[in-house]
């Protein structure tokens, strides 16, 4: 049964790249705090399951078929979820990801789709569905960045852990300046945008597939991270998900513009 009095009582709430790590958990929790969701993400087996799994728990859920980096793709999913629910308050951008190569070495059309999945995506689906948040009398958009958005590292840090793609880094604070400039926009229809950067988050993809291993996985940057956290020990789907949950409900309604670490204490130790 959908919970009456939670956090998100009476909110739709679409949630992109919900099939699997922090889009999961956040669904769970957006259903569980009371909201109608709409999960939007590639492979639908995956996605399907996630909603049976909401719905089993006596929450509201739908999956639609969704590729971020396809304007056609977002307009008609967007169009399907406003008019399953009759409303979207709530939008969680959380769909991307990362690539191999590092600079000079990665390849254009690498550091364009990455571009178009993390970045151009979160436009994409920020601008189809801004008049059906202006329509229900405003609501929230969470963002996901990244730690890569804000810190670089030095020539040894990189010798030593490895870094990710030069694209992610800019598509990531290409989504941060984004955040901003849509809360400028959004202040008028009373819509809040925030982001969120995740560090040492345990997930499928951040851990190359083993945080199913018996010892709960490791993060592909686990040893740079375990070195610069205040925090020790990774951080879990969760830990991000309840801050979405936050920066998503009116407990957050004087908050706007900003983007908010979750990261053991990386960038106030660094």
């Amino acid at each position: 049964m959908t919970n009456k009095k939670g956090r998100l009582a009476g909110k739709v709430a679409v949630v992109t790249g919900g099939n699997s790590g922090i889009g999961e958990t956040t669904g769970h929790i957006f259903a569980r705090e009371g909201a109608k969701i709409i999960l939007m993400a590639r492979r639908e087996e995956q996605g399907q399951k996630v909603v049976a799994e909401i719905r089993e728990k006596g929450g509201k859920a739908t999956f639609i078929g969704c590729d971020v980096g396809n304007n056609d793709s977002v307009q008609e999913a967007v169009r399907k979820a406003a008019s399953t629910y009759g409303r979207i308050d709530v939008l969680f951008n959380n769909a991307g990801g990362g690539a191999g190569n590092s600079f000079p070495n990665e390849p254009i059309e690498e550091f364009q789709r990455i571009i178009q999945i993390n970045l151009t995506g979160t436009f994409f689906v920020s601008q189809a569905v801004w008049p059906h948040l202006v329509e229900a009398g405003g609501g929230a958009v969470v963002n996901m960045s990244s730690l890569a958005a804000q810190r670089g590292f030095s020539p040894k840090m990189l010798k030593e852990f490895g870094a990710t793609s030069s694209s992610y880094y800019a598509a990531k604070a290409g989504v941060d300046a984004l955040t901003r400039y849509l809360a400028g926009i959004g202040g008028s229809s009373n819509i809040r945008v925030n982001g969120v950067r995740p560090g040492q988050i345990l997930t499928p993809g951040a851990t190359g597939g083993t945080s199913t291993d018996p010892d709960g996985g490791h993060h592909v940057f686990e040893k740079m991270f375990n070195h610069a956290q205040i925090v020790q020990g990774p951080g879990y789907p969760e830990d991000v998900a309840n801050l979405v949950l936050f920066l998503a409900s009116d407990d957050s309604r004087f908050i706007s513009g900003e983007i908010i670490n979750v990261d053991g204490g990386v960038a106030a130790k660094l």
